[in-house]
């Protein structure tokens, strides 16, 4: 995630907040397509890559992002302590489909979880899934499997 760190909820028992800094995602970005919007991002597969996600970054494209990719669906919950950036997340099942979205403020430890499961997460720049037309039902093409 970012030093906002993500919560560990559902098969990982009790919550617990993961909170190191430092880089995250890949060198190369993934392109991934959602209708004709195209967003560069930044893939955290690990757990190491998913604790560290975007935190501390001040700055994120238009365009950017990052994709959280669990191993299993189900109920990830984040947060957005040690996170300056406002961002926008979108939670997608298995199949890519969007399943809910929601807009999470700088330095709050506010959660916000899917109401039903999902195996991957895209942050982007607060407001650019809106300002795309993007809503929930919305297909993430270029998805790693």
């Amino acid at each position: 995630m970012r030093c906002s760190g993500l919560l560990k909820a559902g098969r990982y028992g009790a919550l617990a907040a993961l909170v190191s800094c430092g880089a995250a995602g890949n060198d190369a970005p993934l392109p991934l397509r959602i209708g004709p919007h195209v967003f560069q991002v930044e893939v955290a597969a690990t757990p190491q890559q998913r604790e560290r996600g975007l935190m501390g970054r001040t700055q994120l494209p238009a365009d950017g992002g990052m994709l959280f990719v669990f191993g299993h669906a189900g109920r990830h919950c984040f947060w957005m302590r040690n996170t300056p950036l406002p961002l926008s997340i979108a939670f997608a099942d298995d199949r890519g489909r969007i399943v809910a979205l929601a807009d999470m403020q700088p330095h709050s430890d506010a959660l916000h979880c899917p109401d039903t499961d999902a195996r991957y997460a895209l942050e982007v720049p607060q407001g650019e899934f809106r300002r795309r037309g993007i809503a929930t039902g919305a297909q993430i093409d270029g998805l790693p499997r």
